[in-house]
């Protein structure tokens, strides 16, 4: 069992970084593929990056170059830090840990809202 919990959200100017981070407890964080996901409200979650066991990077077209995942194993946390920040950007920036062995193992965290207005 895998427990998530986000902070570092916040309202922040076009323009402007913000800093997530999702800690994570519980054992065998190095073998989990990390990701950051987002859901505006009336949308789908999408994928926005992930980091995997190996620290293989992926981002979504739209924050790629803005944007940044990365992960600290002898602290069971993984970051995203934000620049450039979009009013698009706003949404609820939910955690996910996945490991496939015998079995999928996925977890969530709680969410953490970021909102980019002026």
């Amino acid at each position: 069992q895998v427990q998530l919990v986000e902070s570092g959200g916040g309202l922040v100017q076009p323009g402007g970084s913000l800093r997530l981070s999702c800690a994570a407890s519980g054992s065998l964080f190095s073998m989990y593929t990390m990701a950051w996901y987002r859901q505006a409200p009336g949308k789908q979650r999408d994928l926005v990056a992930d980091i995997s066991s190996g620290g293989t990077t992926n981002y979504a077209g739209d924050v790629k170059g803005r944007f940044t995942i990365s992960r600290d194993n002898a602290k069971n946390t993984v970051y995203l830090q934000m620049n450039s920040l979009k009013p698009e950007d706003t949404a609820v920036y939910y955690c996910n840990a996945l490991r496939i062995a015998n079995m999928r193992y996925t977890y969530w965290g709680q969410g953490t809202q970021v909102t980019v207005s002026s």
